[in-house]
């Protein structure tokens, strides 16, 4: 005891020096901490916490600032673990496999009606035309997972670079399932959490949108198979897989693509041929929650491969703003309103994604995802510190571009 009585003394004694104790609470082997107090902060909770940060640092002490039940406290725990250096080549060498991914993606679709379909013609056509899709598809995932690199080596928190995550084409419609960083520190409040969550959609958004505004100019606008001509379709590929007719799909509408498209091409596409007894109104509502009525004889455009990589940076900035666990959405919607809130609002967004799952089946999937891992959040250091009114502004924007950007019917089949 005598040799553990000093430790403490100057451990309580760095934290009186910004906080008022009101009790004391020694750790046990069992527990995750080494002392808690109880009492009330003499200074701004940020200038507190970094002081206290900079007396214990030489005794490898880490204070965490948290509010339990009601009351001000502070836990000191061992230092954190020094994270193991990573190997950049991994990061390069993923990054490298996702451009030839994303490159042969764009190749393919690219390749037109007309175009011949030997093996040589079509190596040559991933080789002159893939560059495009694969060049707006990095470019938007890579301000996205930049957006939080930047932002965490800004604040001083330790993040990795980026890794990309090749997957061919056709295991994906776009070459990739995206890329992530890892954030190997902990944020020492909730503003420079949500600094981090924030930056990646809002960089990556700057960057797909253009991309998208340009894709959607280069793309024209058609006339979609009828019904009797879809029909006679799928009975033909019935007798035979191989016929060359094939089933279109259409990309599924947010708000916001929807409204660049009516921007872009002075008209809401996909159009249908006329909207029956329904006001526009209501027929717009229903299509965007359930890609229904299928607008057969309709128009839409023809997507070109540029405007695919916008569409999938908006797809991607959809998913990743979900607001559950350590998702972006998660990390705004935690800060916002906290880790007890965050809990209470986890079954609405499973209830949400189960009933969406009868419209688009893969819902399912990020329910089965979110459900086993959606239930913890990154939680900061200093829990004390509260949003200010800019960044409290920054959050509400986040879930408005959330509504903006999400596709309730990702990918539709006319069918």
């Amino acid at each position: 005891m005598d040799t553990i009585t000093p430790s403490l003394e100057i451990l309580e004694n760095a934290v009186r020096r910004v906080f008022r104790i009101d009790d004391v609470t020694l750790g046990t082997p069992k527990q995750s901490f080494l002392v808690r107090y109880h009492g009330m902060l003499y200074l701004d909770s940020e200038i507190a916490y970094d002081q206290l940060t900079v007396m214990l640092r030489p005794h490898n002490v880490t204070p965490l600032f948290r509010v339990e039940d009601g009351r001000q406290t502070i836990l000191l725990v061992k230092g954190p673990p020094q994270p193991k250096p990573f190997n950049p080549r991994t990061n390069l060498i993923m990054f490298i496999l996702t451009v030839i991914s994303v490159w042969v993606t764009g190749g393919f679709l690219a390749i037109g009606e007309n175009d011949p379909t030997d093996l040589m013609s079509i190596l040559v056509i991933i080789l002159t035309r893939g560059w495009q899709f694969a060049l707006s598809m990095i470019a938007i995932l890579g301000a996205h997972e930049m957006g939080h690199y930047w932002m965490g080596r800004h604040h001083k928190v330790d993040v990795t670079l980026p890794y990309f995550i090749p997957l061919p084409y056709p295991l994906s419609p776009f070459g990739t399932m995206g890329a992530f960083i890892n954030m190997r520190g902990i944020p020492r409040n909730r503003k420079i959490l949500l600094d981090i969550g924030v930056a990646g959609p809002l960089l990556g958004l700057l960057v797909a949108i253009p991309i998208l505004v340009l894709g959607l100019y280069l793309s024209p606008v058609q006339t979609l198979p009828s019904q009797a001509e879809t029909d006679a379709c799928v009975e033909e590929l019935k007798e035979n897989p191989n016929a060359e007719c094939a089933l279109s799909s259409l990309e599924g509408n947010s708000l916001l693509y929807l409204g660049l498209k009516y921007l872009v091409k002075g008209e809401l596409l996909p159009a249908p041929v006329s909207y029956g007894n329904r006001t526009p109104a209501s027929y717009w509502v229903q299509y965007i929650l359930t890609s229904h009525p299928i607008p057969f004889g309709g128009r839409d455009i023809n997507i070109h491969p540029v405007a695919w990589a916008g569409w999938a940076g908006l797809l991607v900035t959809a998913f990743n703003l979900i607001p559950a666990g350590m998702l972006d959405g998660g990390h705004v919607l935690y800060v916002l309103i906290g880790s007890r809130k965050a809990r209470k609002v986890l079954p609405v967004i499973l209830i949400a994604l189960g009933i969406l799952g009868i419209v688009w089946t893969g819902w399912w999937l990020w329910l089965a995802l979110i459900f086993f891992l959606g239930r913890t959040h990154a939680e900061p250091l200093d829990q004390i510190t509260q949003l200010d009114n800019r960044r409290k502004l920054l959050a509400v924007v986040l879930l408005i571009v959330f509504i903006l950007v999400f596709v309730p019917v990702p990918l539709m089949s006319l069918r």
